[in-house]
C-alpha cells in the first residue's frame, strides 16, 4: 500500500515495487493520475489497485487497507509517503490554517495510516510499514517551523509503533528525505527560484534526488534484507545531515 501515489516519490515507488514482484495498492487524491499509473503498470505485466482518498480522513484510509486486503488477501508492506509543506515563511508570520493542514496531512495522516495497517499485519503476523519523513524531521533545516515539527512527529511515530510492535512480527522505519526533485518542489522552486540553490548547497553530493533514489530505500526497507532493521531514521539526502 502505497500513499501519495499519483506523483513524485509515491509514483516511482508503485514503479518500482511493482516492477520487483509486489502488488500494488495505490492511494492519493488525483484519481486521473492513480488510475494512469496502474494503467502503466499493469501493462508492464504488474498488479495495481487504485483507491482515491485522503490520508487525512479516516475512513478514506480505512476503505484503502480494507480494499488491499479484500483484492490482494493481504498487507506485507506500506509505504506511508503522503506529506504536504509550505513555502518558507517566518513562525510568527505563519497562519493557523497552514499549521493545521501540514500537521493534518503530515502527521494525521501518518498516524490514521498506522492506526488502520498495523491490526492486519498482526493478523498475519507480519509487516513492514516505511514512512516518509524528512532531514527536517531531525533538525531545523529552512523549512517552515510547522514542517519541521511536523515531520519531528513522524520520526517519534515511527520509533513508539516500531517498539510497540517489534516483537510481533512488525517493523516500522523512516526515510529522512533530503530535498527530491518531485512535483511538489518543483513547484516550490519556481515560487522562490533561490530554494534550489540553498537545497543543493546544504548536500555533500551538490544535487538533488531523483525520486527513484528515495523510492530504492523504501523497497529495501520493505523488504526482507532489511529483516534486522525497525525504529530507524535511514537517512536519503546527499549527505547533509553529516555535515
Amino acid at each position: 500500500m502505497i500513499t501519495g501515489a499519483s506523483s513524485g516519490i509515491g509514483a516511482a515507488a508503485a514503479r518500482l515495487f511493482a516492477e520487483q514482484g509486489a502488488a500494488v495498492a495505490l492511494m492519493a487524491r488525483r484519481e486521473e493520475k492513480l488510475r494512469a499509473l496502474a494503467r502503466d503498470i499493469e501493462a508492464a505485466g504488474g498488479r495495481a489497485l487504485v483507491t482515491v482518498g485522503d490520508v487525512t480522513e479516516p475512513d478514506d484510509v480505512e476503505r484503502a487497507v480494507r480494499d488491499t486486503v479484500s483484492r490482494f488477501g493481504r498487507l506485507d508492506a506500506a509505504f506511508n509517503n503522503a506529506g504536504w509543506g509550505s513555502i518558507g515563511t517566518p513562525l510568527h508570520e505563519t497562519d493557523d490554517a497552514v499549521f493545521r493542514q501540514i500537521m493534518d496531512v503530515n502527521v494525521q495522516g501518518v498516524w490514521n495510516c498506522l492506526k488502520r495497517q498495523i491490526p492486519v499485519m498482526l493478523e498475519q503476523g507480519h509487516g513492514a510499514v516505511v514512512n516518509t519523513c524528512s532531514t527536517a524531521g531531525a533538525f531545523a533545516t529552512g523549512a517552515v517551523a510547522p514542517y519541521v515539527a511536523a515531520k519531528h512527529a513522524v520520526l517519534g511515530l515511527t520509533k513508539a509503533a516500531a517498539a510497540e510492535y517489534g516483537e510481533r512480527g512488525i517493523r516500522v522505519n523512516a526515510l529522512m528525505v533530503g530535498s527530491t526533485r518531485t512535483e511538489l518542489m518543483e513547484t516550490a522552486m519556481e515560487q522562490v527560484p533561490q530554494l534550489e540553490e540553498a537545497a543543493v548547497t546544504r548536500a555533500i553530493q551538490r544535487r538533488l534526488a531523483d525520486p527513484l533514489e528515495v523510492a530504492q530505500a523504501a523497497a529495501w526497507l520493505c523488504s526482507d534484507q532489511a529483516s534486522f532493521v525497525t525504529g530507524a531514521g535511514v537517512p536519503v539526502d546527499g549527505g547533509c545531515s553529516a555535515v
